[in-house]
């Protein structure tokens, strides 16, 4: 019975969590991304009554953060408290709800990592290295991928460095072919199907890492316990956050962990599904349920590069058209798993004829029609619906909105087929009948669409849940 009991408490809890992304710059639509479609599905959980766990935080450690805050002439302390809290306020204008909150400063987490790396020993050895490094990923590639990507980083458009130093290895090799059974098994889900290809292939190849630099090289990060000439590199120190928010190694993490999905963006998914598994692993902890990778948004159909000056700045899409409008957008039109594109053009169509008319107007004249003839609120209570259940649960967001947004539509038709306005007028009972089923439809439409635009849909449930259903006073999205 207590077997029984501690399963169905772990089924109830879910956890979801999102990349921790540097404060050496402004965030923006990537970061969004991973933000918008954690929430969705936290939302998504909370409305099954389930206990969600939602982590977010910022990595604060590294090279590019300190030569950054010295660029500016301001303490680094300094710089990483202030760039922590504008992603903090990011989140918060993107109507993203999260639990926890981690920063790689916190001394909780420091002392935490501290103690991760001496658990992991048994895996970890010292070597002399020479090779090609990035600074902007951190991290060094092998001689084939820098021939491949001729020298330069695809993501980064830098050339990369050649770097010889004396560091601490993390040994991959004593758990790829754990690593390869869980992904090609889907214990370890990566999404989408086409990433799990590219990651096996990756993980064949791929050597043992380097997780740490000497204190020549990097100064501001977390000591290697035992080592004062070693500084953690970036992935023991940010990736170990996802357990150290749930208070690991001090604490029984079991109820949350493992996570149900780790979102992240495709560049830095082949850390998350083999660096981030081989620590687990070597902790003894159990993989995530899921890793799902987003694309890229494009600008005009191309990556979006401040050399190119094409960088769109979220806050002025926040602010153009709401934040309704900007979740709406980032989740119908940017596919949840493949690279996408965004234009200002697009993005004042899916406002004006989208939003504006298929939801804005049926809000409206649904509303007067109701309200000019005395129909009340309908008995309602949200049925579950198995088609857009299955897009949620396999996290297929896009696709979960795209049939939601139908079932508005298909409200729209049968308005303008049933004609309502005139149904009343030869048969007062049966018209207010309609509009009644009209809004019990709408209702049930509304339900699938909160956890994409949690604002409106909450006002839509005031409306037509209220004792007398009037019209709100302005529109709901006014058009410019």
């Amino acid at each position: 019975m207590g077997v029984f009991f501690l399963y169905n408490r772990h089924m109830n809890n879910i956890y979801v969590t999102t990349a921790i992304p540097y404060v050496n710059g402004k965030p923006h639509l990537g970061h969004a991304c991973d933000y918008l479609l954690a929430d969705i599905y936290a939302r998504y959980q909370n409305g099954k009554g389930k206990s969600v766990r939602f982590q977010a935080g910022t990595d604060e450690h590294g090279n590019k953060i300190y030569k950054k805050a010295k660029e500016l002439d301001i303490p680094v302390s300094k710089y990483v408290d202030e760039n922590s809290k504008n992603f903090q306020d990011f989140i918060h204008k993107l109507g993203v709800e999260y639990t926890d909150f981690i920063r790689t400063t916190d001394e909780s987490h420091e002392q935490s990592v501290q103690k991760i790396w001496e658990k992991l020993k048994d895996h970890i050895y010292s070597a002399d290295y020479e090779g090609w490094y990035c600074e902007g990923c951190e991290s060094f590639v092998t001689d084939k991928e820098y021939a491949e990507n001729n020298g330069i980083c695809p993501d980064h458009q830098t050339k990369y460095q050649r770097l010889s130093e004396s560091n601490y290895y993390l040994r991959i090799s004593d758990f790829k072919d754990q690593i390869k059974e869980a992904i090609e098994s889907g214990k370890m889900l990566v999404l989408p199907e086409f990433r799990k290809k590219e990651i096996l292939k990756l993980l064949a190849d791929s050597p043992d890492v380097s997780i740490s630099r000497p204190t020549s090289q990097l100064t501001w990060g977390v000591p290697v316990p035992g080592d004062d000439g070693q500084v953690m590199y970036v992935w023991v120190d940010a990736l170990s956050n996802y357990i150290t928010v749930l208070g690991y190694p001090e604490q029984d993490i079991s109820d949350f962990w493992p996570a149900n999905v780790q979102i992240v963006g495709k560049d830095i998914l082949r850390f998350h599904a083999i660096i981030w598994p081989a620590m687990l692993l070597g902790l003894g902890l159990p993989l995530p349920k899921v890793i799902l990778s987003h694309g890229f948004i494009l600008a005009n159909g191309q990556k979006m590069s401040k050399s190119i000056g094409n960088v769109v700045d979220p806050i002025e899409v926040l602010e153009r058209h709401g934040l309704d409008a900007f979740r709406y957008f980032f989740t119908r039109h940017i596919d949840t798993f493949a690279d996408s594109d965004f234009t200002w053009e697009k993005y004042d169509a899916a406002y004006e004829n989208e939003l504006a008319n298929d939801l804005g107007n049926l809000v409206q004249r649904l509303a007067t029609l109701c309200g000019k003839n005395d129909v009340s609120a309908p008995d309602f209570s949200a049925a579950p619906d198995a088609e857009y259940t299955d897009y949620m649960d396999n996290f297929e967001f896009t696709r979960a909105i795209e049939y939601a947004w139908g079932k508005v539509q298909d409200i729209n038709r049968r308005i303008d087929d049933t004609k309502p306005w005139a149904l009343v007028k030869e048969d007062k009972d049966a018209g207010r009948e309609l509009l009644a089923s009209l809004v019990s439809d709408l209702l049930s439409a509304n339900e699938l669409l909160k956890p994409f635009l949690p604002d409106v849909t909450a006002k839509i449930s005031d409306i037509f849940t209220a004792k007398t259903i009037t019209p709100p006073e302005t529109p709901l999205f006014p058009k410019n």
